[in-house]
């Protein structure tokens, strides 16, 4: 089963992935990405926010410091674990659950926000994963979920030569190499076997979610340039962040 091999794969990746996220919070990104995040939230202070994929915590963290009701789900304990150690004192103030996004143990209509990152593109059902997300937002909730086109070099020939362009401009700048820190072959080995990996997004999103939200629903392929600091420019100059938000409706 696929999601077993995610869960073993994220469970190794947890403390190096923990260490990026502590990197974000001690370099100020945490306030980048919070004033990205604020512009798109109702202006209401008391709402309640589902963090899907929480990993070592950013999003709840960031937040949960900024006074929202913030609950963090996910699958793998071990991102859970240091989820909880890298919110310190904010660890009581958030809700963690390990639960797989896609198939929330929350009642319909539970939250006025679900946010997640970097984790629908390494779900085996995520199309399932956004009906379970709208589902337990609010009437006239919204969703922001920020990911890219993660491994599409896998089957695109043009992206391919891009990806490699990258690592080549990261050796040539003397950057670090985001890359190096994860077990390439079993992360490409899991990539060729879910759907994200074989499709050009942010277009399957927005058809997806269309139904979900009203016509509601947009993408912001330009957001990476705004929230991503120089070293991942040049990390993934060849797959760019986008974010696909939509109101429910």
């Amino acid at each position: 089963m696929i999601l077993s091999k995610i869960e073993h794969y994220w469970t190794g990746r947890a403390e190096g992935y923990s260490q990026v996220n502590q990197h974000e919070l001690a370099t100020g990104q945490d306030q980048v990405w919070f004033r990205e995040i604020e512009s798109h939230l109702p202006k209401e202070r008391n709402l309640k926010i589902l963090d899907v994929g929480t990993g070592p915590g950013f999003f709840a963290i960031l937040l949960a410091k900024e006074g929202y009701d913030v609950t963090a789900v996910d699958y793998t304990e071990a991102m859970l674990s240091q989820a909880r150690k890298n919110a310190g004192w904010l660890a009581d103030r958030i809700h963690f659950f390990r639960m797989d996004a896609q198939k929330l143990d929350f009642p319909d209509g539970t939250f006025d926000v679900v946010i997640s990152r970097n984790l629908t593109w390494n779900l085996e059902e995520p199309q399932k994963a956004y009906s379970e997300w709208m589902r337990v937002l609010k009437e006239g909730g919204r969703l922001l979920n920020f990911d890219a086109n993660w491994y599409h070099h896998l089957f695109d020939e043009k992206k391919r030569r891009e990806y490699e362009a990258d690592r080549k401009q990261v050796e040539t700048l003397q950057v670090e190499d985001h890359y190096t820190c994860t077990d390439i072959d079993a992360m490409e080995e899991i990539a060729r076997q879910v759907p994200m990996s074989r499709t050009m997004r942010p277009a399957w999103d927005l058809e997806i979610l269309k139904d979900y939200a009203a016509g509601k629903v947009q993408a912001d392929e330009q957001v990476w340039k705004r929230v991503w600091d120089q070293t991942e420019k040049v990390n993934y100059a060849s797959t760019p962040m986008f974010l696909v938000s939509a109101v429910k409706g």
